[in-house]
């Protein structure tokens, strides 16, 4: 990427009624444009961002066998009556509207129901179990408030999976190996070490379920944590009957604040049963389908981790979600110059992702701009170093300079 002709530009100015932190830094690198409350557009660096979420999200649930799928955001009112679920009182948080010939619609906020009418036509035997399918999509949520930035808005993009099981115990074996998934996404993205499985309550979904909640100082949930056990008990829930159960000390407890970023909910048979959705067993009965739900909020991790790991310059991205590894500026001469061009090409024909800030402005101005976007590595090519076939590279979290050559270089920011 070549900032020259590039619709990403760093602003100095941000929307007046903006409060979230996640939201000021994304706004002002240029990652991304506010079009309402709690509703945003993504540009090319956060775009970047968002797909280096989703792949190492795609790989832990294609290792689990999951297959991924696309479905409609338009959902029928049909769809979601035998369960109850169309009722505003039971989930208040849908966008409706009608049709021109008057037929009720509504923007998808979950998929549980459709999913399961779609196995109704696909599933007919025990043999066509166990099944999981997931999908990227936009949801649809009529949020009271929206003050969080992209960590809570009206309109956001989440991975949703869907498990389809003959019994309990198969839908509990799922359900266990997608909760190390989880995990081990977090690990990968970077924030591992701050994020706990959280017993909570399963609102519109189930009575309970488990979160996945990051400590953060700007999140909306209160939890209580065992740091060595690596779970929590979110406050909605916290009483001694639950601490018990979980074989948690209430005393070896820590209260902090975190947001939730992934959770998980195990209905077992009653969506099958509700919807009277059965499959044929091996010894003839019909039984239900046992159906279990994993979601992830991708524009909320990005959120997330931009309220994590940002310090007084602007954001620092950790390296496996950076939207690009490398940041080249060039300073001085037509030989400088000419060196910066060559390095983007060597740097991009090897896979390397890089921004090559070829502006007409002055050097201080493209050095902000480099940390405030958060890129991992920052490369200057100038006349003397150049000289001596070296680049002046700096780390986004050091403050020292290193002095590589190109092989150097190229060991350092190769793709792995």
């Amino acid at each position: 990427m070549r900032l020259s002709g590039n619709i990403t530009k760093t602003i100095k100015t941000i929307p007046s009624d903006e409060q979230a932190t996640n939201a000021k830094l994304l706004i002002r690198a240029g990652f991304i444009h506010k079009e309402m409350a709690g509703v945003y557009s993504y540009l090319p660096l956060g775009l970047k961002v968002i797909e280096n979420i989703k792949q190492i999200v795609r790989e832990e649930m294609n290792a689990l066998g999951a297959s991924e799928l696309l479905m409609s955001s338009l959902q029928a009112k049909d769809t979601w009556t035998s369960t109850k679920r169309w009722d505003d009182s039971v989930v208040d948080i849908w966008f409706k509207s009608q049709l021109k010939n008057g037929t009720e619609v509504g923007f998808a906020w979950s998929h549980e129901e459709p999913l399961m009418l779609m196995a109704q036509k696909l599933v007919q035997s025990y043999r066509d179990l166990p099944i999981s399918v997931y999908q990227f999509q936009n949801k649809f949520r009529n949020e009271i408030r929206s003050k969080s930035g992209v960590m809570r808005g009206r309109e956001f993009i989440m991975k949703d999976m869907y498990a389809f099981s003959r019994s309990q115990e198969e839908l509990d074996r799922f359900y266990a190996e997608a909760q190390k998934a989880y995990l081990k996404v977090f690990e990968r993205i970077g924030i591992g070490d701050y994020t706990f499985m959280t017993f909570a309550s399963g609102g519109a979904f189930t009575q309970f379920s488990h979160e996945f909640q990051t400590v953060t100082d700007t999140g909306e949930d209160t939890i209580y944590i065992d740091r060595k056990k690596r779970l929590a008990v979110n406050e909605e829930v916290f009483n001694d009957e639950v601490i018990s159960q979980l074989g948690l000390a209430k005393d070896e407890l820590e209260k902090v604040k975190a947001a939730e970023v992934g959770n998980i909910f195990n209905f077992g048979s009653v969506k099958g049963e509700q919807m009277g959705v059965y499959y044929a067993a091996e010894d003839g009965e019909r039984r239900p389908i046992f159906l279990s739900s994993y979601g992830i909020g991708i524009s909320r991790l990005m959120g997330v981790i931009a309220e994590h790991f940002n310090d007084e310059h602007g954001l620092v991205w950790p390296l496996p979600i950076a939207p690009v590894k490398v940041y080249i500026i060039a300073i001085g001469s037509r030989a400088s110059l000419n060196a910066a061009d060559e390095l983007y090409n060597v740097l991009t024909e090897q896979g390397v992702a890089v921004i090559y800030d070829d502006r007409d402005v002055r050097p201080g101005e493209k050095f902000a701009d480099a940390d405030l976007m958060g890129i991992p590595w920052r490369v200057v090519v100038s006349d003397k170093p150049h000289k001596d076939g070296r680049y002046e590279v700096k780390a986004r979290t050091e403050t020292t300079l290193k002095h590589m050559n190109k092989k150097e270089l190229l060991g350092l920011v190769k793709p792995e």
